[in-house]
């Protein structure tokens, strides 16, 4: 009888203990680089801090910045149809150039007609001053006479005296001293008419004077109006008063325009400017002179540089055309603006590419404002 085999339970094997991983901090080289990533980052917050502190806090930024000109609207000052449009939109011009050309033959008959009228005043002025002058020459003439019958009348005087007695006492006869005495009356009458010519003759002088300044004011009255007329034919032609670009125009040949209507506007780029609304609680250190940083969003990465120029005396809400009446029981305080004015310092090329309307962030520097502050308070 054969022996079974006996079989043999595997009796399981027990795993080895797991060996523990050691700590990374426990690592000289982990610690040393995590002590020198700690002490960068301290000395960064430091380095911030310490700008904010010098510099940082000084710094009034907002986004609320616009580019804006002093634009001239062209309008014209006088009636009438549009003959010739001598520009083009968004064209350069320089002062004086010419714009525009309104029909001046209306206005041309007009100065025509003044300028006649004063060759009529200046003919006045020459007749009235030929009758004072004449009427001179007779006063002269009338004094002579004067002076003729003056002479004549002491002469008939002195013979009636001396043949009176002598008609009296028989010696001259009576006819005689009846001829001397008609004598003496026929030179008193022209004594007496020689006076009146002379009276006459200043009379007529003093008439010729008054009509002389008539026609002089006559003539100043003329040529006032012929310089109106001058003005007001030069001004159909409408020429740019200063240096930009045209924009807004809406001018066209045969269009009728009246006095004041806008035709177009010139943009002066070269003296563009920064209006830039801070709110009320950012401008306490503000002055005008400190420096400024400016980003245009049209330039970005482009850094421009500026300086406050001015600040608003009212806020924006002020200013509207309906300002808010805060006397009212439902009021809810609302941060105000107040407008900055700064002054762009650009190159020639830049301010190619700048037009007023361009949104622009502003950051202001006012340290110099916070030392003059500080001052004034150790003053006081």
């Amino acid at each position: 009888m054969s022996e079974q085999p006996q079989a043999h339970s595997a009796t399981p094997t027990d795993p080895a203990p797991a060996q523990d991983k050691p700590s990374p901090l426990k690592n000289p080289k982990v610690r040393w680089t995590l002590s020198i990533i700690g002490l960068l980052v301290l000395a960064a917050l430091l380095a911030w801090l310490a700008y904010y502190l010098l510099v940082g806090k000084y710094k009034q930024q907002t986004n609320n910045a616009y580019l804006q000109a002093d634009a001239v609207a062209v309008a014209p000052r006088v009636n009438g149809y549009i003959t010739e449009v001598m520009v083009q939109d968004n064209q350069w011009v320089k002062a004086g150039e010419p714009l525009v050309r309104i029909d001046p033959r209306t206005y041309r008959a007009t100065l025509d007609q003044a300028e006649a009228v004063i060759a009529v005043r200046e003919a006045d002025i020459a007749a009235a001053s030929a009758g004072v002058q004449g009427n001179q020459s007779q006063l002269v003439q009338a004094r002579t006479q004067l002076k003729a019958a003056e002479a004549t009348l002491r002469f008939a005087r002195a013979e009636v005296a001396r043949f009176g007695p002598l008609a009296a006492s028989g010696a001259d006869t009576h006819e005689h001293f009846e001829s001397v005495k008609h004598d003496l009356e026929r030179a008193q009458a022209q004594y007496d008419a020689a006076h009146s010519q002379i009276n006459g003759a200043q009379s007529q002088i003093e008439a010729g004077q008054a009509q002389l300044a008539q026609a002089q004011a006559g003539l100043k009255q003329a040529q006032a109006d012929a310089a109106q007329a001058k003005v007001a034919f030069e001004d159909t032609v409408l020429t740019a008063r200063i240096d930009g670009r045209i924009g807004n125009k809406t001018a066209q040949v045969g269009q009728f325009v009246a006095a004041g209507t806008r035709l177009m506007t010139v943009v002066p780029l070269q003296s563009l400017y920064l209006s830039a609304n801070f709110k009320e609680t950012q401008l306490g250190r503000m002055r005008p002179g400190q420096p400024a940083e400016i980003e245009v969003d049209a330039l970005p990465g482009t850094k421009l540089h500026g300086t406050v120029e001015s600040i608003s005396p009212g806020t924006g809400s002020q200013f509207a055309l309906l300002p808010p009446q805060n006397a009212t029981g439902n009021f809810t305080k609302v941060v105000q603006r107040i407008p900055v004015r700064i002054r762009i310092e650009a190159d020639a090329e830049t301010r190619k590419i700048l037009v007023p309307g361009m949104s622009v962030e502003v950051t202001v520097d006012t340290r110099e404002g916070a030392v003059n502050r500080n001052e004034g308070a150790n003053a006081r």
